[in-house]
């Protein structure tokens, strides 16, 4: 993908990930975004007749030769036929709590001590100290107390702001992997402990789909093992990845984390056999474990095609059994979900372009309110610095680029 325009006109093109998408993360926010519509819809037309985009990809089997096989007679080559093997995507998903950072740092040590070539990329806009080396931070981008201060937001609502923001330029992400795309073997991408972001939120979806459509990309799901010693809670662990699961559609992998604290074969004993958590939580005499006692019949299934390893990262236990899980994760990225892609094209973008017009409606109705309450709020004199400041967050927010460290 050679630009941003390029990127766009890829995404609107191939229906995946439409060029208005990148709107969405910014419609969550309040008091801004409007801008970004009347900006990116000339963009999207205008980049209709930009060059079809070339991949990169380390394998070369994207590049375009004097007779290229994925080239029809009266169009570009696929895209989606083109994505390279490497680098693999592995987006770390988990609970806070979980060892999700912990993890990342462990592999990323393990990966370069076998000479591998590692990209990383942190989107948790409130860690403070991040233990790895990392390429892309989305702190160097938004200030997340300054969300916080100028919405109005406690933590958790910064957090989701945060990331709303960023992904409104996630193609600049993109392209700085695409540009070191043939010299990478994986690209590794934290998360913030909100994993609401990756079940409703768009900022979730927009990342995920965007990289989906350039790299082979794999779902890490990261569980505290020692937490879900309790069945209610390992069920409410499951049914988080599970949703997440059938939200991306994307290769899986569940990894029971702190298995030097606590074995996690108990677990995999719960996944195999129904009868045996259901013995765990007859124990349990809550509401709450009768709805799970129901619910883990249904999750058989789910149980049945993922993959799971356990793995510490204290100790680098079961690192190579995860390296094997992503090599198959990644297989899978190309003999499944590619073909899924291709043979959902028109029904995604119908899907999704309904769902933006319901989005810019609801959009252009949360603004006024926005406003309103902003100024009903800080009140008398304090309005016209109210709008002052909210203006100049928002020319911030146009103008802002994402660099490397």
């Amino acid at each position: 993908l050679r630009s941003n325009h390029a990127i766009k006109e890829h995404c609107r093109q191939y229906h995946h990930l439409p060029c208005t998408p990148w709107l969405i993360g910014a419609m969550e926010t309040a008091g801004f975004a409007a801008s970004l519509v009347a900006e990116c819809a000339p963009a999207s037309s205008s980049s209709a007749s930009a060059s079809p985009p070339v991949g990169t990809g380390s394998t070369g089997d994207a590049e375009m030769g004097p007779a290229d096989p994925l080239k029809s007679e009266t169009g570009p080559a696929d895209p989606l036929k083109s994505i390279p093997k490497s680098p693999i995507v592995i987006l770390m998903i988990g609970m806070a709590g979980s060892g999700k950072s912990t993890w990342m740092h462990r592999m990323v040590i393990r990966l370069q001590s076998q000479k591998k070539r590692v990209y990383t990329i942190n989107l948790d806009p409130a860690v403070r100290n991040v233990a790895y080396p990392v390429n892309v931070d989305i702190r160097d981008t938004v200030n997340y107390k300054e969300v916080m201060k100028h919405f109005g937001l406690g933590p958790n609502g910064g957090i989701m702001t945060s990331l709303n923001l960023f992904a409104t330029k996630f193609d600049q992400v993109l392209a700085l992997i695409d540009k070191r795309a043939p010299d990478l073997d994986y690209v590794l991408i934290d998360t913030p402990g909100q994993i609401e972001v990756f079940n409703w939120s768009a900022s979730g979806q927009i990342i995920l789909d965007s990289l989906a459509v350039s790299f082979p990309t794999v779902v890490c799901y990261v569980t505290d093992t020692a937490r879900c010693a309790k069945p209610v809670t390992f069920m409410s662990n499951m049914l988080y990845a599970c949703s997440i699961l059938y939200k991306t559609k994307l290769p899986f992998i569940i990894a029971f984390n702190k298995v030097d604290v606590m074995s996690h074969s108990f677990l995999i004993e719960w996944m195999e056999d129904f009868e045996k958590v259901g013995q765990a939580l007859s124990r349990e005499s809550s509401y709450v474990a009768s709805l799970a006692r129901s619910m883990s019949l249904a999750m058989e299934e789910f149980y049945r095609n993922i993959r799971s390893v356990g793995v510490s990262a204290v100790t680098g236990q079961g690192c190579e059994d995860f390296e094997r899980a992503v090599r198959e994760a990644a297989e899978e990225f190309h003999t499944e979900y590619v073909p899924f892609l291709q043979e959902q094209r028109r029904d995604i973008e119908e899907k999704r372009n309904r769902a933006i017009d319901e989005q810019i409606k609801a959009f252009e109705r949360s603004t006024n309110r926005a406003k309103a309450t902003k100024r009903s709020r800080e009140g008398g004199l304090d309005e016209m610095d109210g709008d002052e400041d909210m203006e100049e967050l928002e020319k911030d927010v146009r103008d802002f680029s994402i660099q490397e460290r």
